[in-house]
């Protein structure tokens, strides 16, 4: 899969494209094309079953519960939901400091920290 992405930047120091480096006119237009095809069927998608469910329709649920992890009671499905924001939260600050530390550094965030992109094993 990541060589698949891989074909469509033509970084050839390895940065992650961002505004913040510059990096997004390496990007083919073709990923763009792929990017909105796949955004607008989960938008229509969405759409669907907001028209379908009516007012049982909550923002956000696609149904995707392979494990049966979510929650039955009320209380710890909203504290389930709570921490899916959180965590998405982390999630992006996250991938704004590696942006921000490749602007900073003007290195791709794979050569400073190589520890978290090697095989442990």
């Amino acid at each position: 899969m990541t060589q698949f992405l891989a074909q469509f930047c033509r970084d050839p120091r390895g940065e992650s494209p961002s505004l913040l480096n510059g990096g997004l006119d390496k990007i083919e237009p073709e990923y763009w094309v792929i990017v909105l095809a796949i955004a607008a069927l989960f938008e229509n998608e969405s759409k669907q079953a907001q028209e379908s469910n009516g007012k049982n329709y909550v923002l956000g649920d696609c149904g995707f519960d392979p494990l049966g992890l979510f929650p039955e009671d009320k209380k710890d499905q909203f504290d389930m939901q709570t921490k899916e924001i959180k965590h998405g939260r982390i999630a992006m600050m996250a991938i704004l400091g590696f942006a921000a530390q490749e602007a900073l550094y003007n290195t791709p965030v794979v050569a400073e920290t190589p520890f978290f992109f090697q095989p442990i094993f």
